[in-house]
């Protein structure tokens, strides 16, 4: 990621007081929901509504971005929640960031555009960093031919606390993947219930936004150690 484009992206978040919604991704909250509080990797966290809602959940949290304005403003929201202890913000580029190995009992991507980095590598990292027995949800807006797929796909959270890439030609095919794509790097001996799979957006967020594109939903189990 060149220096100019981070720049872009702090001028983007400085263009409004609050570029996003501030509320947890849908899919998040389907998926997360069910899961015993544990630690938690927000990759491109953007504003925080993620890592936010995982913190008032009972998470701790590891919250990524190379937005530092967006940071930032994660860290003031966080703060005035009373959640600053419980979540931890981090400046990277995750084109080139290694998170540690095995330590994370949950990683959630949404809405990573990386038509900047090696795609595979970037998901092989971020399924690298599941802890045995921990779960990995990507979730992408699925590339559907002749929709207008929005200004939503922007970095951080987008329109209805969707995350994404600010700058993104909403046109560019290689600026979407499916979760087979996901799916498809993950080694079947390393991960159990695996489903992939097509789902809708949220109708309120649809009816707002007028952006009827599905989702596209990612989520593994990373097999338990074996003793």
């Amino acid at each position: 990621m060149r220096a100019t484009d981070r720049e872009s992206y702090d001028e983007l978040y400085r263009s409004a007081p609050a570029l996003w919604s501030g509320r947890p991704n849908r899919q998040l909250v389907v998926e997360a929901s069910a899961l015993p509080p544990g630690t938690a990797l927000d990759a491109g966290s953007g504003e925080g509504g993620d890592a936010l809602w995982l913190a008032e959940q009972g998470w701790r949290v590891t919250a990524v971005d190379f937005s530092t304005v967006a940071l930032e403003r994660a860290a003031a929201q966080a703060a005035t929640r009373g959640l600053g202890d419980r979540i931890e913000w981090v400046h990277a580029d995750l084109g080139s960031w290694t998170p540690p190995e095995g330590r994370f009992d949950l990683v959630t991507a949404h809405y990573l555009h990386a038509t900047w980095a090696d795609r595979p590598a970037l998901f092989r990292r971020l399924a690298a960093a599941v802890a045995p027995g921990g779960t990995l949800l990507v979730v992408g807006h699925l590339l559907v031919e002749g929709a207008d797929h929005g200004e939503g796909h922007g970095h951080g959270h987008g329109h209805d606390g969707e995350h994404g890439r600010g700058g993104l030609d909403r046109h560019d095919p290689e600026a979407f993947y499916t979760a087979e794509d996901v799916a498809a790097l993950l080694d079947p001996s390393e991960w159990g219930d695996v489903v992939s799979e097509t789902r809708d957006r949220d109708p309120e967020a649809t009816a707002r936004t007028g952006n009827p594109v599905p989702d596209t939903v990612l989520r593994a189990r990373r097999r338990p150690a074996q003793r």
